[in-house]
């Protein structure tokens, strides 16, 4: 009979999950072999489904978490991305960092995110931040860089830039066609009979702005409606602007019958301008938008608007600095942007 009073080992067996799981322990319980695992953790595999459910499940199973510094000081990398963007709270850049972020952090990529405040000189001190961390590559989500600051960085680390028409080795840009989705918010309106169209512009040193802006004025003129200058008010691409933007117009005693805004938090100010002053939407005053913001399908009415997905985007430019970064050239395509009608446009009465 065993003495009850003896002392019991407290220690509990080692287990998979109580031990440090190792790159090799992962690889084979996956079958596989170190090297595949880890170019699969960095996105740079190309494997079949079941051998990538095979290391994703061994992962699951055994608790893996990747060491970075241990990563790093092995293959010269810190697994880390600079993104560069100008707002913090934008709903737009807000939801092109949701992008980047999923789809980076699966593969084990930390986004590090800094805010360059459409400021030439505050984003360069970004980038300096960012390069002095030792960051893999770095998203410039639009920005006020010059195009030759931008080569030269991509000379020492890979680039990817939006809403450029850029080219260089090392660096990729993604191109969103705002002269093209503008051309078809304003023939959008022409289609339902407005010809007194209203525009509120965006910030005018914003290259998005300018597009824009060129592509209400094509419209305009295949619809062979004369441009008036008057019909056109400055705005900022924020809510208060778009505000203030409606308050000019209807101060300008100039008549109109549709407002096509840059940007749909503009048009959401412009909605607001409208009410105050008894105007409904779309009874009295046609309105459309741009972006197709999550909130845009909410407001009241609905907004119509050009879908212009910052979700996407941000996947899009997180996947593309992930094809930089494992040495190939950059396989992609920038979506077209596409009207997205609602409840806040109406075929005019005649």
């Amino acid at each position: 009979m065993k003495n009850p009073s003896a002392k019991r080992s407290t220690k509990e067996p080692v287990t998979a999950q109580s031990a440090t799981v190792t790159l090799d322990m992962v690889a084979r319980e996956a079958g596989v072999s170190p090297a595949t695992v880890s170019r699969i953790m960095n996105g740079t595999a190309v494997v079949s489904a079941a051998r990538k459910e095979a290391v994703d499940a061994a992962i699951a199973k055994l608790g893996f978490v990747p060491n970075p510094v241990a990563r790093g000081l092995a293959g010269g990398r810190t697994f880390s991305i600079g993104v560069v963007t100008q707002t913090l709270d934008s709903p737009f850049y807000g939801s092109a960092l949701r992008g980047i972020e999923e789809k980076l952090l699966p593969l084990g990529y930390s986004p590090l995110f800094v805010s360059g405040q459409w400021n030439a000189e505050v984003e360069a001190k970004c980038m300096d931040v960012l390069r002095s961390r030792r960051v893999d590559g770095i998203i410039v989500l639009t920005g006020r860089l010059t195009d030759k600051a931008l080569k030269n960085y991509a000379k020492t680390m890979p680039i990817v830039v939006t809403g450029r028409k850029l080219s260089a080795p090392g660096l990729a840009a993604l191109y969103c066609d705002n002269v093209e989705g503008a051309r078809l918010a304003t023939q959008h309106l022409i289609g339902l009979g407005h010809r007194q169209i209203a525009f509120i512009s965006g910030d005018p040193q914003h290259p998005d702005a300018a597009e824009r802006f060129q592509g209400y004025r094509k419209a305009l003129e295949e619809a062979r409606i004369k441009f008036d200058p008057a019909l056109v008010a400055e705005g900022g691409f924020y809510e208060a602007s778009g505000l203030q933007a409606v308050g000019d117009l209807l101060a300008s005693r100039k008549r109109f019958t549709a407002i096509f805004a840059a940007n749909d938090q503009m048009a959401v100010g412009a909605a607001l301008g409208l009410s105050r002053h008894s105007l409904r939407v779309p009874e009295d005053v046609s309105l459309i938008g741009y972006d197709d913001l999550l909130s845009s399908l909410y407001s009241n009415p609905p907004l119509s608007s050009v879908h212009q997905s910052a979700y996407e985007l941000g996947q899009l430019a997180a996947d593309v600095l992930l094809q930089l970064l494992s040495g190939e050239k950059p396989v992609f395509q920038v979506p077209a942007p596409r009207l997205v009608p609602r409840e806040s446009c109406r075929r005019l009465a005649v």
